[in-house]
């Protein structure tokens, strides 16, 4: 059977919206994701090795065919929160209920599409596998041998901020996820050389908004404070159990939901 990428995208953005997982009903049948966008890269792009320097993510990091020696291609999306989760966060300090259900429920829906993609590439005779659902997925010291926001980079999705959030064409407020397939789809374009290119305050030191949100000023005009940011979302998990979060820097700012640099915003 043909694999055509359109319609590829099509039923996966189809399965999120009519999928059940998709709306809470605790909050009044709030939305969890309103979009999504899918990119596609080789897993023998030069990039996977190079996000074994330590620099970037470490030796720990796994190689694409380390996960699926078949590999050919990697499937990395976005899943856009919904209008009335980033806004319910606008508030300061503590994250809102809603943003708090987007991040545990959302990754519970998320978890699903990855199963979903895992069904549709083995529907068609190819070998698949999603990192994050594999035994061997660990997280050590909030360091991951398979970071989604790396990945989506390579694959053309979008570039990073000065809060480390993952900024793409459907801004930062979202969820990200990944499938190895032995499946060969030609690569998504790029259209980035910088891995900091989307962000105003690494383009032209403006902008900045994303340190004036973080409750416990974790985040300078340097990049991020990771042990304070640790121990505020460790706060949350105690706070909040079982759910946990914070978004501040991903909401009530200029990249929520867009790529800034492509509306050609330059203030808050």
């Amino acid at each position: 059977m043909r694999f055509h990428q359109e319609i590829f995208i099509k039923n996966l953005k189809s399965f999120v919206q009519n999928h059940p997982m998709n709306t809470v009903k605790e909050l009044d049948h709030m939305i969890l994701y309103d979009d999504l966008i899918v990119g596609f890269v080789s897993t023998n792009d030069p990039l996977f090795e190079k996000f074994k320097d330590e620099k970037i993510i470490g030796e720990h990091h796994f190689l694409p065919n380390e996960w699926l020696l078949e590999g050919k291609t990697v499937i990395s999306y976005f899943l856009s929160f919904s209008e009335k989760i980033r806004t319910s966060n606008h508030i300061p300090s503590l994250p809102s209920s809603e943003w708090l259900f987007g991040r545990i429920e959302g990754d519970m829906l998320n978890m699903e599409l990855s199963k979903f993609i895992l069904q549709e590439l083995y529907s068609i005779g190819e070998k698949s596998i999603a990192p994050s659902l594999d035994p061997r997925f660990k997280v050590v010291n909030r360091k991951s041998n398979w970071s989604e926001r790396h990945v989506g980079f390579a694959a053309g999705l979008g570039t990073f901020g000065l809060s480390e959030s993952f900024i793409t064409e459907l801004g930062a407020a979202g969820r990200m996820g990944s499938v190895i397939t032995s499946l060969e789809i030609p690569p998504s374009t790029r259209p980035y050389t910088d891995a900091y290119e989307y962000c105003l305050w690494y383009r032209k030191k403006e902008c900045g908004h994303c340190m004036k949100r973080c409750p416990v000023n974790a985040i300078t005009s340097d990049g991020k404070i990771k042990t304070l940011c640790s121990a505020y979302l460790d706060m949350t998990k105690k706070k909040f159990a079982p759910r946990y979060g914070c978004g501040k820097c991903q909401t009530n700012v200029v990249c929520e939901n867009i790529n800034p640099v492509k509306l050609n915003a330059t203030k808050i």
